[in-house]
């Protein structure tokens, strides 16, 4: 009986969960069909919109590691609540600005959703410390919340492109607004704190040395992507200043009696392998997003390739590939279950790589993208689950909100990576190609670079967990967890 109440109460707090999820999908979802009508609003070109993504993204590297940690210090509901605060504030000041800065400033703060996912596992994790089926439980929510995640997004991309074409600007950008007060309420109301914070002192002085670390990276692949960033040897100074500023923070993380990061981790048999799989996971699910998007568009009439899609045909391909996440996240238990997480990661990765490496042979046609796309969803779906589910079974007890963020954060930088790698590609050539020497597509040699490299990191994110030991992410491991003598 108590057994049963407990998970009850847990199922509760998951569904409460949920929707935190589901409006972090709107959020991912709402904005696309609209980009270029905020463009006009702003009085930008539609090339400068890049600029949301990015600064997006270099602060959201920035933002999981701290509230991460701050997650395992204070408790998880806490920081959940603040990030959802910051993101809400954010997101109201977009609907009341026609100033490119201020609108890019309050787009780059709404980047504290990206932690949510990461914390609410953490949570899950700590609420059924004391559970039987401790792994499968954490599973079976990661799951839940992904289907949420995407379910919005879907939702989020049909709702916002109906709304744009019938109300103003100002009133479209208001709904998200209010969707995050309501999700705030419902964190705060329906929501308990994890038990047992782990308490210490932050470690402000890692945190410095990782951000610099990581504005210059980041900075330095933005720098790259314009026009004469290959040749700018300063571009090449940022990137290089960047990973060089890592080996400072790794020194003084060793050193520190309560890091940001314990950087042990990434030496750990299980955690290092799903640290390295999210980064290269990054490079399809982050990077290759545009490229297929503009893939779709293209006019085959014009240039010899591309499907030529309409606005709504792509939005389609889109929502069966969104689909098929949702049913690879709810997969993910069941497999885990059956065959272990660890082959279950491993299935969902090689999943990926073909997926992209089918491109190759099969990008004709309409069908045979959907076909693609089906195949890369599901196994991006169940490794969006299995990730931050997979590092808090395997991290230990104080640091489960640390190992699940930096799943996100190193997924992150993989994608940014990708993201310059592919604009490059995509650019190189397009003057030589038949027919486009004025236009703006991308080179078809620029597109099976995109599918090689995202295929490819992917097969190799499936050889990696052949090293990760046959028990890793299940409860016998989390059991075998050390506990210190009292």
């Amino acid at each position: 009986m108590t057994r049963t109440r407990t998970l009850g109460t847990l199922a509760v707090v998951v569904g409460f969960l949920a929707f935190v999820e589901f409006t972090s999908g709107v959020l991912q979802g709402y904005y696309t069909p609209m980009l270029t009508d905020i463009a006009r609003h702003l009085g930008v070109h539609d090339a400068d919109v890049n600029w949301l993504e990015g600064t997006q993204l270099m602060l959201s590297a920035l933002v999981v590691p701290a509230f991460a940690k701050l997650g395992d210090m204070v408790g998880h509901k806490r920081m959940l609540l603040i990030s959802t605060a910051v993101t809400g504030a954010a997101a109201l000041v977009l609907p009341f600005t026609d100033s490119f800065g201020v609108f890019l400033a309050a787009w780059a703060l709404m980047g504290f959703y990206v932690v949510w996912l990461p914390l609410e596992i953490a949570l899950i994790w700590s609420r059924s410390r004391r559970m039987e089926g401790r792994s499968s439980i954490t599973a079976k929510a990661a799951g839940l919340l992904v289907a949420a995640l995407e379910g919005g997004a879907i939702i989020g991309a049909l709702v916002g492109g109906a709304l744009i074409d019938v109300l103003p600007l100002t009133v479209v950008l208001l709904v998200p607004a209010v969707l995050i007060v309501v999700c705030f309420f419902v964190i705060l109301l329906g929501v308990k704190e994890s038990p047992e914070p782990a308490g210490g002192v932050f470690d402000t002085v890692g945190l410095v040395l990782i951000s610099l670390a990581l504005v210059c990276f980041t900075g330095g692949l933005s720098l790259l992507r314009l026009e004469g960033g290959l040749e700018n040897p300063w571009s090449w100074g940022v990137v290089v200043l960047g990973v060089l500023l890592v080996v400072p923070f790794v020194l003084w993380e060793l050193r520190c009696e309560d890091p940001l990061i314990d950087v042990r981790m990434f030496r750990s048999p299980a955690l290092g392998p799903v640290f390295l799989t999210a980064g290269l996971f990054g490079v399809s699910v982050l990077g290759a997003q545009a490229p297929l998007s503009t893939f779709a568009r293209t006019d085959p009439a014009v240039y010899g390739y591309g499907l030529g899609t309409s606005g709504f045909a792509t939005s389609l391909i889109i929502g069966v590939y969104l689909v098929a996440m949702i049913t690879g996240a709810l997969l993910f238990p069941s497999f885990a279950r059956w065959i272990t997480p660890r082959l279950t990661l491993m299935g969902a990765s090689v999943l990926v790589g073909l997926g992209f490496l089918l491109f190759l042979p099969f990008h004709d046609t309409y069908t045979q993208v959907i076909a693609n796309m089906v195949v890369v969803g599901l196994g991006s779906g169940a490794l969006v689950a299995a990730l931050p589910a997979a590092a808090a079974s395997a991290a230990p007890a104080s640091q489960t909100g640390v190992a699940t963020g930096l799943t996100n954060s190193v997924k992150t930088v993989g994608g940014a990576i990708a993201s310059c790698v592919f604009g490059i590609a995509l650019l190189h050539g397009v003057a030589t190609t038949a027919g486009a020497t004025e236009g703006t597509a991308g080179s078809l040699a620029g597109y099976f670079t995109v599918w090689i490299v995202c295929g490819a990191t992917a097969l190799a994110a499936a050889v990696i967990l052949v090293f990760v030991p046959k028990t890793a992410f299940t409860d016998r491991a989390a059991d075998a967890e050390v506990v210190p003598a009292l």
